[in-house]
């Protein structure tokens, strides 16, 4: 299991929290190419799970979280959390976005330029972000 958050950050409140806003990050980038499939659900649960989120209430995070991304009109509100996130657990969260771009094996202009635009906002250069989807799209090639 990979530490989510910083050491300052422990309220369990504050994890759910996190949580919420990432899985509707994640689901926004599901969402964009207006086709949310059980395959890109499958990466969010991992996903969340594998950042640390109780397996157990998963399905009521993930339900939850469809709301909020649903209700809001930008992302900038879910950014927050992954930014403030170690390395390690911004690198997972951004190799999953790559996973949901790809899971349908084409990555299409809405979700080129959302990770275009997540590149900036999670402060992650450009050669890092070209590493993770390389990486990522090999690994789905196997």
């Amino acid at each position: 299991m990979i530490n989510f958050f910083n050491s300052k950050k422990n309220n369990k409140l504050d994890d759910n929290n996190s949580y919420s806003k990432i899985a509707s990050l994640l689901i926004h980038a599901a969402k964009i190419d207006e086709i949310y499939e059980d395959k890109e659900k499958n990466i969010i649960k991992k996903t969340l799970i594998e950042l640390g989120a109780d397996s157990s209430s998963i399905n009521k995070l993930i339900s939850d979280a469809e709301i909020i991304e649903k209700n809001s009109n930008q992302i900038l509100n879910f950014t927050k959390e992954v930014k403030i996130a170690s390395l390690s657990s911004k690198v997972k969260i951004v190799e999953s976005l790559w996973r949901i771009v790809y899971s349908d094996d084409i990555a299409d202009t809405y979700e080129t330029n959302l990770m275009r635009r997540l590149s900036g906002l999670l402060y992650i250069d450009a050669k890092t972000m070209g590493n993770i989807k390389e990486k990522v799209k090999k690994e789905l090639k196997k």
